[in-house]
């Protein structure tokens, strides 16, 4: 029985195995579904120069692809601290991001069919000034893909954001929070001036 990975705050941890066998699904339904259905015509119809030349460069690319499935799972990590979410990914093309809790406005769980059935999910995640005309505005700053325990994972995120307040609120509290006080103290000298008098 495998063991379910575990998520401390401060330290790293990246998608579940499943992930892997995910890509590799996907791998071999786009193989069969993109390829197959017309090159197994080809193979009764073309003569055997135009076979091999089809056939070399998809081997190819199936080689390659079946080759960077487990280097990209290797880079991917993902890191909670008490204030962000620090992500990094990226075989060629490292990818690395911080997303502040502050700035999260929506957290959204996406599970297709394949995914289901490995028992992982994908967490996505936007941001406030994030958005973009595609997908009525909210396309996520980050995604957590191939995820166990995706529900707590999008508790323990949504606790982290309930407990830290936007920075334009946070300013904007502290302003009237010292315009207060500073009435205050005015309103007390004008009691003790009258008071002496």
């Amino acid at each position: 029985m495998r063991e379910i990975q575990k998520i401390n705050i401060g330290e790293e941890f990246r998608p579940a195995p499943q992930f892997r066998k995910l890509y590799y699904t996907y791998l071999l339904l786009a193989t069969v579904f993109g390829i197959l259905t017309w090159y197994i015509p080809v193979l009764f119809l073309a003569p055997f120069t135009l076979i091999l030349g089809f056939l070399i460069p998809i081997l190819a690319i199936l080689i390659f692809v079946s080759y960077w499935i487990p280097k990209y799972y290797d880079t991917m990590l993902y890191k909670l601290t008490q204030n962000e979410l620090i992500w990094r990914r990226g075989v060629w093309f490292r990818n690395t991001g911080i997303v502040p809790y502050n700035r999260i406005t929506n957290i959204d769980i996406v599970q297709g069919p394949v995914s289901r059935n490995l028992g992982i999910a994908s967490i996505k995640i936007q941001t406030a000034g994030y958005s973009g005309p595609a997908n009525g505005g909210r396309i996520a700053e980050i995604t957590i893909e191939g995820m166990e325990q995706f529900e707590d994972l999008r508790e323990l995120i949504m606790g982290f954001v309930r407990g830290k307040k936007p920075l334009a609120v946070e300013t904007y509290e502290e302003d009237v929070n010292l315009k207060i006080l500073d009435e205050l103290v005015k309103i007390r000298e004008l009691m003790e001036k009258s008071s002496g008098n």
